[in-house]
């Protein structure tokens, strides 16, 4: 059986929501051993939300379950001394400890880096928040949609004459779990090379501000601000065909493409009159409509053909609920099924990297509340009458 990258790795995982659950996955997704810390009774929050006011078999949240597999539950009261001491056995031991609480929070409870790292001196402490960890914002809640705004980038997506536009995924709390993970790991290989540890702090602002970079970088030197087309062009910056168009049954996407391979796709000599690329750019918008009142005409099936018989990069625009038979997202094996103890046989986004020798996998679904708190406990020195005392007290949850 091969090994997993991170198998002898042991996350302590104080985070809750998208952001901090998403990182810690991923870490155990790769054969980290991660124990998420829950309030007793009702868990992490996200527990509680769900979308169309639906929940999976026994109340389970559609949004809970996709990014907290590969963990154990254990529930406890962190502010109880007994429950802390207990969680205080743990991180001890821990490799890597991620938190998102407001800033502070964990410091007051006893369980801040400077805490931790008296003993464990070689702890990697990441504490994923907002705004960051100080500042004039650092009181302020900072959560996905304020972070996109205050940002820049729901300026970046619509058209013209449309507000604002955030974009229609979590994308702040996204993008900061993959800058926890990468950072976490830098951190680790350091400790690896020297036997330090160290602090990591990881916020949403800067994760949505650098994922703009060439963005910002071209307001920032040209002295230019990005105009929002009227039409459908995807980017702010980009002149036609950059865009999605209409077709006689769906749509099709087309990126940067010589100009003369689209004329001819469309097969309409007319549009030689936009072979100037300023021109693309200055009457973006014109073009734009008059290519999708060509791409209106033939399938979506159809303008692939032609297209990618010419090499323009194209592919058709999908809704959510096609994507999963798409041909080439079956061939990835892009999706998988997992038993969950409530919300039986579940579909859920597979792995997204492949390792050849030290593979990643899910070996265990998205915990219950408090589902291995007897099981952590005493793996971690707790003796059975003290695990029954803690339950008896209501400090911690176990099943």
């Amino acid at each position: 059986m091969n090994t997993q990258a991170l198998q002898d790795v042991r996350v302590l995982d104080f985070t809750q929501l998208l952001q901090g659950p998403y990182a810690t996955q991923m870490l155990g997704d790769l054969g980290a051993d991660v124990i998420k810390i829950e309030k007793p009774g009702t868990g992490d929050l996200y527990r509680s939300m769900t979308f169309f006011n639906e929940w999976l078999g026994d109340g389970e949240s559609p949004c809970f379950v996709p990014w907290n597999r590969n963990k154990r539950s254990l529930a406890i009261d962190l502010k109880d001394p007994a429950a802390r001491e207990a969680v205080l056995r743990i991180a001890a031991k821990a490799d890597i400890v991620v938190e998102n609480f407001r800033p502070g929070v964990l410091d007051k409870l006893g369980l801040g880096y400077e805490a931790l790292r008296a003993i464990n001196p070689g702890v990697i402490y990441c504490s994923a928040t907002g705004w960051g960890a100080d500042g004039p914002y650092v009181k302020r809640p900072g959560q996905d949609l304020l972070v996109q705004g205050l940002a820049g980038a729901t300026f970046a997506s619509g058209r013209r004459d449309d507000g604002p536009v955030a974009i229609g995924t979590a994308l702040s709390d996204q993008l900061g779990a993959l800058h926890i993970v990468y950072a976490v790991l830098a951190a680790l290989y350091h400790r690896t090379r020297t036997g330090e540890g160290q602090r990591v702090e990881v916020n949403l602002l800067q994760s949505v501000l650098a994922f703009q970079a060439q963005d910002f970088f071209t307001v920032q030197n040209l002295g230019r601000s990005f105009e929002r087309p009227a039409s459908g062009i995807a980017h702010p910056g980009n002149g036609a065909p950059f865009g999605i168009y209409r077709t006689a049954d769906g749509h099709l996407s087309i990126a940067m493409n010589p100009w003369e391979k689209i004329v001819a796709a469309l097969g309409d000599e007319s549009l030689h009159l936009y072979d100037d690329p300023q021109v693309r750019y200055d009457r973006r918008d014109e073009i734009y409509f008059e290519i999708e009142r060509i791409t209106a005409t033939r399938t979506t099936n159809e303008w692939l053909a032609t297209m990618l018989a010419l090499d323009i990069w194209c592919a058709p625009v999908l809704r959510q609920e096609q994507v999963a038979d798409d041909p080439q997202v079956r061939h990835l094996e892009a999706f998988t099924e997992v038993d969950h103890p409530k919300a039986g046989r579940v579909k859920v986004v597979n792995i997204p990297v492949k390792l050849s020798a030290t593979p990643g996998a899910i070996r265990r679904p998205a915990p219950l509340v408090g589902e291995h708190t007897r099981e952590v406990l005493m793996e971690y020195g707790l003796t059975p009458e003290q695990v029954d005392a803690l339950v008896a007290s209501g400090k911690v949850t176990a099943l």
